[in-house]
């Protein structure tokens, strides 16, 4: 090997010592970027953990208080809440119990957080599907279905959260929930939309906490009608730029690692903030591994947030933002 072709040039010189590297790092995570997941339950009297996910639980109204008392006196301010009422129907849903919650939740920390709640129906529906199904239950009706997601949302707004995240990826969502929002007054009301949500296999840890695998004697049995096909990439653009045009102030790519072309893509071609969910898959393969002594468990945590940003994302949705600061620690001494 010619040893004159760039003589000059030394990556290993930058790279000799904590000093240098810490002051040559191009991407830095810090706990501000993180959303912490949490789910509330209705009819359970104590905290239950959720299965192949260590540290998170499905928490009781009176639980999830004192969880995040605990998160926010560690530093963690913002929150991504599923609502799983016990009530559940397939038409004219009742959307008073995740309400309910909000609302406590804000009267209890007021401003020291930011609340977004995800909308959706698959956890307030008998068959688990993310809309409402039509009489032959083949099909999820977009209209009504919208009109339901708008009605949740306003609830939402109106109890106190910050920020509504609408996940069930029907047509024209974001647009009716906008309009619904802003003629009752609350145009400061964020939308946070789901605008490149993939039909994945990562997602079963989720339904399990959530209550929202499909199910019941229905005739469709998945979501791929409604979520975007993994072989299907301009989608999730041409979804992201509708989503934007309607009003979404954060745009989002779920799940995240298998999808970071896309992410990288979309957050290139779309000047909007981006987040990415790290999916409860992702996130249990992680733990997995460290429980059998295969990775380093904040290590890997915190890899798969720096490829994160680096593919763009300035937010991070993440089971793991209630560690992030011990294991952020390990990480950079």
């Amino acid at each position: 090997m010619d040893n004159t072709v760039n003589k000059g040039l030394s990556f290993r010189r930058l790279r000799q010592n904590p000093a240098i590297r810490e002051l040559t790092k191009e991407i830095y995570v810090l706990g501000e970027h993180l959303i912490q997941p949490c789910f509330v339950v209705d009819g359970i009297n104590h905290r239950e953990p959720v299965p192949g996910m260590n540290g998170v639980f499905r928490e009781s109204s009176d639980s999830i208080l004192q969880q995040i008392e605990t998160d926010v006196e560690a530093g963690v301010r913002k929150f991504l809440l599923f609502g799983v009422p016990s009530k559940k129907s397939t038409r004219n849903l009742d959307f008073s119990f995740t309400a309910k919650q909000i609302s406590e939740i804000k009267r209890r920390f007021g401003k020291d957080l930011f609340l977004a709640v995800d909308v959706c129906l698959c956890s307030s529906t008998e068959h688990g599907q993310c809309g409402v199904l039509n009489d032959a239950g083949d099909h999820v009706e977009n209209a009504e279905t919208v009109d339901e997601l708008s009605r949740a949302a306003l609830q939402y707004a109106q109890a106190g959260a910050d920020c509504i995240a609408p996940s069930d990826m029907m047509d024209g969502r974001v647009g009716a929930i906008r309009a619904s929002l802003d003629k009752a007054g609350l145009e400061q009301t964020i939308i946070m939309s789901y605008s490149a949500k993939f039909n994945s296999r990562f997602y079963g840890p989720f339904r399990l906490a959530a209550d929202s695998a499909p199910k019941g004697n229905v005739i469709l049995k998945d979501r791929a009608t409604y979520q975007i096909d993994p072989a299907r990439p301009t989608d999730a653009l041409v979804s992201s730029i509708r989503d934007s045009d309607e009003g979404a102030d954060i745009l989002m790519v779920k799940p995240g690692l298998p999808y970071l072309d896309i992410l990288a893509k979309l957050s290139k071609e779309i000047p909007r903030p981006w987040a990415v969910y790290e999916v409860s898959g992702e996130y249990a393969a992680i733990e997995l591994l460290a429980e059998k002594g295969l990775i380093n468990q904040a290590a890997g945590h915190v890899e798969a947030w720096t490829s994160f940003m680096r593919a763009g994302a300035s937010i991070i949705i993440t089971y793991g933002a209630r560690y992030a600061r011990e294991w952020l620690k390990q990480v950079n001494q």
